[in-house]
């Protein structure tokens, strides 16, 4: 059985401190899982992304290749944008794609890959106006947004708690975009 590849998203967020429990989650849903980072996210595993390398068997991707460079990562079944920011939201939702995060989730839901996104931040950052005008355009464009009940519900400014980040929330409607694996 040939596994389906996910692209994990990840954005400067809490539980970006813990995507490698994101990781392993997904794979045990069996996935093949490729992990793109944005540049801030990044920074954050510097020391350790040779950790999260051996996890999932491909290159850690934050930067757009350069000219000439071939694709480093299998075509993906599915994306998942999780932990989305606040600033990435917004950024993505204007349709800002400065980052390879953002221009592959950007491109992947307009190329028909399906694309699901959970944002983790306070209700302070939710209640900017921009984040709802964000939100209903990517609803608009196809992306499955992951917030509420059924996704994440915002905090309280200071009272996050990034490591009970609900993963299996994500993933579950990221398996049940796609269809079964041949």
């Amino acid at each position: 059985m040939t596994k389906r590849v996910l692209y994990l998203i990840a954005c400067a967020a809490g539980p970006t401190e813990y995507i490698d429990e994101g990781v392993r989650q997904a794979q045990a849903r069996g996935w093949d899982v490729c992990l793109i980072l944005t540049p801030s996210a990044a920074r954050w595993w510097e020391l350790r992304l040779g950790e999260l390398e051996t996890l999932t068997g491909h290159r850690v991707r934050s930067q757009y290749k350069l000219p000439g460079e071939s694709d480093a990562l299998p075509k993906a079944d599915a994306m998942l944008v999780a932990p989305l920011s606040c600033t990435s939201l917004n950024k993505w939702g204007a349709g800002i794609a400065d980052t390879v995060a953002l221009g592959l989730a950007s491109e992947g839901v307009h190329l028909g890959v399906p694309v699901a996104a959970m944002p983790y931040f306070n209700r302070a950052q939710g209640a900017q106006p921009a984040v709802a005008r964000s939100v209903a355009d990517l609803r608009a464009q196809g992306v499955v947004f992951l917030d509420g009940p059924d996704g994440y519900e915002s905090h309280y400014p200071k009272q996050g708690d990034p490591a009970s980040f609900p993963w299996h929330r994500a993933l579950d409607v990221v398996g049940d975009l796609v269809s079964p694996a041949p």
